[in-house]
């Protein structure tokens, strides 16, 4: 494929060098995400651009979608898409695809690791040992896991790849979804606040979105009470950060273990001195080997539609 042939790609998210290298490979490509003067960039090369690189945390806007009359395809880096606006690109003919599957077993692990970690109080009491403290004395017990009740609030690839690690660990799992799940062993319950008042750790792996935003609130963590678990590792926006933040600081809850926050990369400063809380910068997805699978999966999207042959992994609401 000559320079001349090269369809015209716009990356509007943060990408790893590797990938952005083999998109190069097919693709001419102009970086809005790294651009000083965005909109000279869009004036220049708007009119020519057929194919987006989006990202779960920042995506194309109906607005930009707009200004894009050869746009194709939006191709997202991501299981997640709720930063494109995929109801605006459907208007216009424009396929959206993302990364399923690929990253469910990194992400599942990560969210199992924050179960063990934060009943049992891991990080903290290796803060603990690093400032010299066990000299003055034991820290405080924590709790184990064998019988507690975990919550699921979301059944999908995430929360059923995590219910079956949990399980070797010896909780309880029931969850809640606003999807039914049939020929599930697992307690299903009625509403958020139900299964929040009733289990030990509540575990959030639904989908991002207008329709999950601020969907744990301030009811749903008083019914999680003073003995819960809250742990996150779908998205910041399902999470009321305020009130969790007041819930931790008023001792209405245990502790958290969070890898999403609201407004990436800012994760909010009242959280830093609350010793009950463990904080990851969005990494549930961050192994060498989940990072390369998502990249072919973007870049098999992309050639496919590019041949003519119907994507891989096309998003379907």
């Amino acid at each position: 494929m000559t320079a001349g042939d090269k369809p015209d790609l716009l990356v509007v998210c943060h990408a790893a060098p590797f990938l952005l290298a083999d998109l190069a490979v097919d693709h001419r490509l102009h970086n809005l995400f790294l651009a000083e003067d965005k909109e000279a960039l869009l004036a220049d090369v708007g009119g020519r651009i057929r194919a987006i690189l989006a990202g779960g945390m920042q995506g194309p806007d109906a607005a930009l979608i707009a200004r894009l009359p050869k746009l194709e395809i939006i191709a997202s880096n991501s299981v997640g898409f709720d930063a494109t606006d995929v109801a605006a690109a459907n208007a216009r003919g424009v396929i959206v695809t993302h990364t399923p599957d690929v990253l469910t077993d990194d992400v599942a692990d990560l969210g199992m690791a924050f179960i063990i970690m934060a009943p049992r109080r891991i990080a903290e009491s290796e803060r603990y040992l690093r400032a010299g403290k066990w000299r003055q004395g034991r820290m405080d017990l924590g709790t184990n896991l064998r019988g507690k009740k975990l919550g699921i609030l979301g059944l999908g690839r995430v929360g059923s790849a995590l219910a079956k690690r949990a399980r070797g660990f010896g909780l309880e799992i029931g969850f809640f979804d606003i999807v039914p799940k049939n020929g599930t062993a697992y307690r299903v319950y009625g509403s958020l606040l139900e299964m929040a008042a009733d289990c030990d750790i509540l575990f959030v792996s639904c989908q991002g979105g207008p329709s999950t935003r601020k969907l744990v609130d301030g009811a749903v963590l008083d019914a999680l009470g003073p003995s819960g678990f809250l742990v996150n590792v779908a998205r910041g926006t399902i999470v009321d950060q305020q009130a969790l933040v007041a819930a931790l600081r008023e001792e209405r809850i245990a502790g958290a273990a969070i890898d999403v926050f609201e407004d990436e990369p800012n994760a909010p400063a009242e959280l830093f001195d609350i010793e009950q809380v463990i904080m990851t910068p969005h990494i549930a997805s961050s192994t060498t080997e989940t990072r390369r699978a998502m990249a072919d999966l973007v870049l098999e999207n992309l050639r496919r539609h590019f041949a003519g042959e119907p994507v891989k992994t096309p998003v379907t609401l």
